[in-house]
């Protein structure tokens, strides 16, 4: 187990290099300069050379990736073209908002997923097994910006029962202020989770109810729920586990147009602005911070297999 740790620990070096290769020149291969932000109608040629000086962006763009990936080795993920706020600071403030709220959508997802999965692949092609397959198909056709406009048109244009946007009501400090604010939001992600979250349940049950294992049990008189949610969720679990690991770097890069949407002060709507502002420096800390979430991920969905079942060694 200590070895699988330590070889997939390094493994994630080249990894993360390969990521920060192909983002670093994506950024610089887009149309755009962040220099004209600072541009204003009265400034000479000298001063907008100036500011391109300040800002290292008049190195070449080689130049300016080792210089980049030095300080990043050093733990300065460098400072953002904008506000000239440190990056890693701006991301482990919001860190804990897209945290909460993609934690919150994949706990929901999950928990509706299991017993909904598990229900569709037991009622094979019958109306309740469609039913669940026409509203995962809805999950996955529908665009979510499109869902989260249509659920704060509803819900707080027209209802008036949950706020539009924000994480807070100004003036109110409250857990259930948070809360309320995050219905709305919490709901649209769970839904996109929970559509490809139901898929793959119901297609391992179904795989699940031919083994030898389940005739057994029908044998020795044991209902079918039983069946269900005491023997077969055991082995269900294994791609809800791989789903909830390749999942983490959605808790770091969160849903971008979500959280733009509902002007949710996460990771995400970060982001966003950086994207807009060509603010390169952040959009690589963002990146790489997801990536090394998800391969986190992926380490610790290898370990839960040995947990869920035994007969997976972990050995190579």
């Amino acid at each position: 187990m200590r070895q699988l740790i330590v070889r997939r620990l390094l493994q994630t070096i080249p990894m993360l290099f390969f990521v920060s290769v192909v983002c670093f020149a994506m950024i610089k291969l887009a149309p755009g300069d962040p220099v004209l932000s600072f541009v204003t109608p009265n400034m000479h040629a000298e001063d907008i050379e100036r500011i391109r000086h300040n800002l290292g962006l008049d190195k070449p763009a080689y130049i300016q990736y080792f210089i980049w990936i030095k300080e990043m080795v050093q733990g300065n993920f460098g400072y953002s073209l904008v506000n000239h706020q440190p990056v890693l600071g701006q991301i482990l403030e919001r860190l804990p908002a897209t945290a909460g709220l993609m934690g919150s959508a994949i706990l929901l997802a999950v928990l509706l997923a299991i017993p909904l999965g598990l229900i569709a692949g037991a009622n094979r092609n019958r109306w309740l097994d469609k039913l669940i397959n026409f509203i995962s198909y809805i999950g996955i056709s529908v665009p979510l910006f499109w869902l989260a406009i249509l659920l704060m048109y509803l819900f707080a244009i027209k209802l008036h029962l949950l706020p539009s946007m924000g994480m807070r009501t100004i003036g109110v400090e409250s857990a259930a202020d948070v809360l309320k604010h995050g219905i709305l939001p919490c709901s649209v992600l769970a839904f996109g989770f929970l559509a490809s979250y139901v898929r793959y349940i119901r297609s391992s049950t179904i795989g699940q109810l031919k083994e030898e294992y389940v005739q057994i049990q029908y044998a020795f008189g044991s209902r079918k729920s039983t069946i269900l949610f005491r023997h077969v969720l055991k082995h269900v679990l294994l791609p809800v586990i791989t789903l909830l690991g390749m999942s983490m770097g959605d808790l770091v890069a969160g849903a971008i147009v979500t959280e733009t949407v509902f002007s949710w002060p996460g990771i995400g709507s970060l982001g966003m602005t950086a994207v807009r502002g060509m603010d390169y420096p952040v959009i690589m800390g963002i990146t790489l911070f997801s990536s090394l979430m998800l391969i986190i991920g992926n380490l610790a969905a290898d370990i839960l297999y040995s947990f869920v079942d035994p007969r997976i060694k972990l050995k190579g």
